[in-house]
């Protein structure tokens, strides 16, 4: 995995990653306050910070554990693009089926024979 967006969607596919990315959405943390509450050691969580940190996810300055660890936003705006690119492609494909279902329930009313009321 060479290209960023793979190594964003990686580091993002472990669920510890995924709450260590939504802790820091809320604000800038050290490694113990991350690591409070994991039952994981202080080890397990750096080891997980730098593969958020290959990623580009986030980014941390100075001695490991007391500078706060940073959520690098503006990554999310590659995976945002990649996805809402998708979305748009689906959204087009289910209009496109919505008209084709809406013209065959169309044609299936008027090819019904009508039935007269009076008998």
């Amino acid at each position: 995995m060479t290209d960023a967006l793979s190594r964003v969607f990686a580091a993002l596919a472990d669920p510890t990653r995924r709450e260590i990315v939504a802790r820091l959405a809320a604000g800038d943390a050290t490694v113990m306050e991350i690591a409070a509450p994991f039952d994981v050691s202080k080890q397990a969580v750096s080891k997980h910070l730098r593969v958020l940190e290959d990623a580009g996810l986030v980014s941390r300055k100075g001695e490991e554990y007391r500078k706060p660890v940073h959520l690098e936003a503006e990554v999310f705006d590659l995976m945002t693009k990649w996805i809402e690119r998708y979305r748009r492609q689906a959204e087009e494909r289910y209009q496109r089926l919505d008209r084709v279902l809406a013209d065959m329930d169309r044609t299936e009313t008027k090819s019904r024979p009508r039935r007269d009321r009076a008998s």
